[in-house]
């Protein structure tokens, strides 16, 4: 079995692969909000997933960062019983710097090298976010402040289709995306889409302003039709109308919608890959059978 023995950056991974010539696969995974939840996830879900011998995984942290400790518990764990490198999300809602300092000292006690870093989504009951008191207001910020306390390799989000809450359009985020590489940022893992056209007009845009960090496409296997169309709503993510036809033949057959799921991303994941993507990000939900089955259907284990 593959077993990673050594804890390593996620830059070196992305360059360690593309030497190679090969994509690098990772998953994405978040906190649970119960002890009977955290047991399946750390006990069952990692240790399935951890059998493809993906190159890193990455843990969320709750809207507000209402997860703090349990994001840092969880990659902490993965790292040391899963033997698997591991990216902690990290955001600049409700902290000080200061607060961000000590939280970026607990990250590195525990052997951590990878932080994800994002302006966050507000608490619950808010929509719209409100700088801290001290804190940061631009994730380019907080990303040059990673950079400048040192020791960690940087992640950013990007988003193939603006942010939402970018009223100024898509071209405008995707330069405020540019500005968070200029300031340390090594790798970019974009936020879900279905239509392979808005990540290669993204990718070229970016390319075209001399970005030369990985973008790496996140990709959500559909598990559920109710559930996906509340994510899109809430990151502004659009569906395809074919897509969405689909689903509605699928009705309330989840077993349907499961495994359209599983083909649909497969087939996007395979287009992806003709155009020489650096990686793959599985969105797994928390959930192993939709990821174990995309990416053996692509041929992408390394066990």
């Amino acid at each position: 079995m593959y077993i990673c023995l050594l804890i390593t950056f996620i830059k070196d991974i992305f360059e360690t692969a593309r030497t190679a010539g090969r994509p690098v696969v990772s998953f994405e995974f978040f906190p649970t909000k119960t002890d009977e939840g955290e047991r399946a996830l750390l006990e069952k879900t990692i240790p399935a997933l951890r059998a493809l011998a993906p190159d890193f995984c990455s843990v969320t942290y709750g809207a507000g960062g209402s997860t703090r400790e349990k994001t840092l518990t969880i990659v902490d764990r993965i790292q040391r019983e899963q033997q698997m490198t591991a990216m902690a999300h990290l955001t600049c809602v409700n902290a000080t710097i200061e607060e961000t300092h000590a939280v970026l000292q607990q990250t590195r006690a525990l052997g951590i090298k990878n932080i994800l870093a994002l302006r966050g989504d507000p608490p619950s009951g808010s929509t719209e976010f409100v700088k801290t008191a001290g804190g940061f207001e631009y994730s380019y910020q907080l990303v040059e402040a990673i950079r400048t306390f040192g020791g960690f390799s940087i992640g950013v989000a990007g988003f193939p289709e603006g942010h939402i809450a970018c009223h100024e359009g898509k071209h405008v985020d995707w330069q405020r995306l540019k500005t968070k590489i200029d300031h340390g940022a090594d790798v970019v893992i974009t936020q879900l889409f279905f239509d392979n056209s808005h990540y290669l007009e993204f990718r070229d845009f970016l390319t075209a302003q001399g970005v030369t960090a990985p973008i790496v496409p996140g990709i959500m296997p559909i598990v559920s039709a109710s559930q996906i169309k509340r994510i899109v709503a809430m990151c502004g993510a659009a569906l395809p109308a074919a897509l969405l036809s689909e689903l509605e033949r699928c009705g309330d057959d989840d077993e349907a919608v499961l495994q359209f799921g599983i083909d649909y991303a497969t087939k996007q994941c395979e287009g992806l890959l003709r155009e020489g993507v650096p990686g793959l990000h599985f969105y797994t939900l928390n959930k192993a059978r939709s990821t174990t089955e995309v990416v053996r259907s692509l041929g992408m284990t390394r066990s």
